[in-house]
This record gives C-alpha cells, sequence and structure tokens, in this order.
C-alpha cells in the first residue's frame, strides 16, 4: 500500500507544485522556499540536532514550549524546526527570533521517499518530534530506515479522523506502529491512538496551556479597546469559511444592544473577503489595519458596528480588548478550534455545535462554568447578549476561565520526561 501512495504522490507532485504557484497568488509565502519542499536545503552546520516538526501557526505556538525546554536542557543542540505553511514559519520566526543562533526553519519536503532521505541526510536529527497530528506513512518509514526515533507529541486523534483513517487502515496502521512513542493530550485520544496501532503512549495534557501569553499583547489589548469608547465587545476568534455569513445575518437579527462586534478570520487570504461579506450586509467596519495606535482618533467613530481583524499574531491582543470571546470552526463541520488563548486571558467562551478536535478539553469547560456551547449562530447571538448584559455572571466565568487555565498547565514537561529517553544525551545528564 505504501508504494502505492509513493507512486501516486510521485505522479500528483507536477500538479501539488502547480497548486503552490497558485496560492502564492494569494498567500505569497508559497512561492518563497520551494526547492525545501523537493528536499534541497541550504549548507548547514553539523551539530547534534533535535527535529520539531509543527505544520502551521497552531502547531508551531503549542510547540513553543517545548521547544524552549529543549533548548534549556541541551545547550549544545540545535533544533530544525519544520512547517508546511508560510504561515507556519512566519509565526515561528515571531516567536523564536531571540534564539536564532540554535534554531533553523525549513519547510518540510513532501511525503516522497528520496525527498525525506535528503532531509534526513542534510540535517541528521537525533530524533523526530511530531506535533499533534502530522503522521506522514513514509516519513515515519524513512526515519525507521535512518534510526531516528519518532515521536509524537500533544498528540490528538478525533473520532472523525480516527474512522478516515481506519478506512486506509494498510497504510497508516504500520505507520502508527512504527512511531516509537506518543505522549497524547488526552485518555480518549490515547485510546484512539491505540486503537489505530500505536503501541508505547502515555497521556501528558496539552502543551498549549503552557504557553504564556506575551504581556505586550495584554497591553495594545489595552490601547485597542480604548478605541471602542465604553461599549461592550464580543469577539468572534479564528472564524472559518461560511461562519461569517451566519455569524453577521444572527448578528443583525439579534442586534447586541451598543455591542462592537470584533471578527477575525483565521486565515489571511481570507480577510478581503470577509470585508466584502460586511459590505454585502450593509454593516458599519473599519478594519485592524487601518488603526495606528499613536494616530487614531479615539474612540471610533460611534456608528462602527464592525471591527474587521486583519492581522496575525495578535489574537491574544484581540481576546484581552474583548469582553466575550466566541471560537471559531465550530457553527460548521470543521470540528472547532482550541479555546485555551481565551482562557489564558480570562476571557468566557461561547461555541458552536462541532467541537470534535477539542471534545474533552470543550465538555470540562463547560462544566467548569468558562464555556457555553450553542446550538447555532441565533443561539450564539442570543447567548452573547445575555452574557453581555450580565457583568457578574460573565466576570465569574471569566475567572472560572483562568483558574481552568491554570489547573492545566504542566504538560511540557511530562512530556519532556516521557521522551527522554529517545535523547541519549538527556539520559546520561539525568543518570
Amino acid at each position: 500500500m505504501r508504494l502505492l501512495y509513493s507512486l501516486a504522490w510521485s505522479l500528483a507532485l507536477p500538479f501539488v507544485i502547480l497548486r503552490l504557484w497558485l496560492r502564492g497568488k494569494q498567500e505569497p509565502g508559497y512561492r518563497q522556499h520551494i526547492a525545501e519542499r523537493l528536499g534541497w536545503y541550504p549548507s548547514y552546520s553539523k551539530h547534534p540536532t533535535l527535529w520539531v516538526h509543527a505544520v502551521s501557526a497552531g502547531e508551531t505556538r503549542a510547540a513553543e514550549p517545548l521547544v524552549r525546554a529543549l533548548l534549556s536542557a541541551y545547550p549544545q543542540h540545535h533544533i530544525v524546526l519544520t512547517h508546511m505553511t508560510p504561515i507556519g514559519r512566519s509565526t515561528g520566526q515571531a516567536l523564536f527570533a531571540n534564539v536564532s543562533d540554535r534554531l533553523t526553519q525549513a519547510f518540510l519536503p513532501y511525503d516522497i521517499n528520496w525527498m525525506m532521505r535528503r532531509f534526513l541526510r542534510h540535517f541528521s536529527p537525533e530524533v523526530c518530534l511530531l506535533i499533534e497530528t502530522e503522521v506522514w506513512p513514509n516519513l515515519v518509514a524513512q526515519c525507521k530506515n535512518a534510526g531516528v526515533a519518532v515521536c509524537l507529541v500533544n498528540a490528538r486523534l478525533s473520532e472523525r479522523s480516527l474512522k478516515k483513517a481506519q478506512r486506509l487502515s494498510s497504510l497508516m496502521i504500520p505507520a502508527a506502529r512504527a512511531i516509537d512513542y506518543v505522549a497524547a493530550q488526552s485518555g480518549p485520544d490515547a485510546e484512539r491512538l491505540t486503537s489505530l496501532g500505536v503501541r508505547a503512549l502515555c497521556v501528558t495534557g496539552n502543551m498549549k496551556f503552557d504557553v504564556s501569553p506575551p504581556p505586550l499583547m495584554a497591553e495594545r489589548g489595552a490601547q485597542l479597546r480604548a478605541y471602542f469608547g465604553e461599549r461592550p465587545v464580543f469577539l468572534c476568534a479564528s472564524t472559518r469559511e461560511g461562519e461569517e455569513a451566519l455569524i453577521l445575518d444572527a448578528f443583525k437579527q439579534v442586534q447586541l444592544p451598543r455591542a462592537l462586534l470584533i471578527i477575525t478570520p483565521r486565515h489571511p487570504q481570507r480577510f478581503d473577503q470577509v470585508a466584502a461579506l460586511l459590505e454585502q450586509h450593509q454593516l458599519t467596519f473599519i478594519r485592524r489595519s487601518s488603526l495606528n495606535f499613536e494616530q487614531a482618533e479615539l474612540p471610533i467613530p460611534h456608528d462602527t458596528e464592525v471591527v474587521l481583524g486583519d492581522s496575525m499574531g495578535e489574537m491574544y491582543m484581540y481576546y484581552a480588548a474583548s469582553d466575550l470571546a466566541f471560537v471559531g470552526g465550530s457553527l460548521v463541520e470543521l470540528g472547532g478550534h482550541n479555546l485555551i488563548e481565551a482562557f489564558a486571558m480570562s476571557r468566557p467562551v461561547l461555541t458552536g455545535p462541532h467541537t470534535f478536535n477539542f471534545s474533552e478539553i470543550t465538555e470540562q469547560a463547560i462544566l467548569a462554568n468558562c464555556a457555553q456551547r450553542a446550538s447555532d449562530a441565533q443561539d450564539m447571538l442570543q447567548r452573547a447578549q445575555e452574557l453581555l448584559d450580565a457583568a457578574a455572571q460573565r466576570q465569574q466565568m471569566g475567572q472560572a476561565a483562568h483558574a481552568f487555565f491554570l489547573q492545566h498547565q504542566g504538560a511540557t514537561q511530562r512530556t519532556l520526561n516521557a521522551i527522554a529517553r529517545f535523547i541519549p544525551e538527556l539520559s546520561k545528564t539525568r543518570n
């Protein structure tokens, strides 16, 4: 099956590169470093290397505490941090600018055997640490052939993803069995990974709870909030295609009293699409990119109904500037996004019905009274209206949210302990 998979990848490669180039019209980063995606890299000084693969922005942020812990535990090692998306790479550049002398970023090549072999020969990593869900059959196989241990950390697997993997069982089960160790986010994730064929694993929790909000973001959030005056602020964060129309339709019907709505699309290539959608709904809006904290007038015009968050890397700022947040990807069947950044900023959360990617954390948060689940966009906006009118209840939920955030910290150290034996030097140091 893996032979057929490799053949399919090879035949599709010209079309994959063409798609990459076309996508680069909207996101120029896709037209950069194309040689790396084919396994060709600039010169690299040989030194002990640890490899961390974080596909995009979310995984890169999740990897931050682990990368910093590894740099501290291995002062003589270098880290190669690989991605698949430009936004993942730019996120890594921003997060690790102060350790760039010990960290190299690159795009991971496509999952074709000869490309993976070139990558492994070039960087010669001692271990491969895959973040969350990134299990590629040829990647795992070539690591095993090269004697590189493979660990899947901060691992999650939804019921839906498990069913998809089981339909490709002849391809995915051998890859899962070849993984040396898995550090899972939760008990249900561990059970599903075991049913897929993983042999050695433990539950360490979610490393995203160990990500500290940058102090600058809280300060900038206060600055942004100053532009809004005394109005209540409702944030719709990380929205996905199809959700904004549902939210705006409901927003016009519910008419949140005096409230200002912030919408932050998850993907930057959709900023202009959402702006066009706001115009279609005849809503008065401003863009975040038009606000200069040094020059903008205070407050924004009183007839402004929506702020379009057309910026990246400022999500903590948006949470800090809001009273209440909805976390997107959950009104449509995409499985939702994590609620942790909102909890870190002590913000209560609303979510839609589709949260299968983060089912355990979402259910725990609802039980802890720091989140509420809505059945649809109309229900979500009605709940938002009620909470914006209930300052005491909202404050209690915010306090519960921050307590929930603190309660779940510690996954990074547990993960480091779990993978220690696969990195010989750390094992020697501890012995």
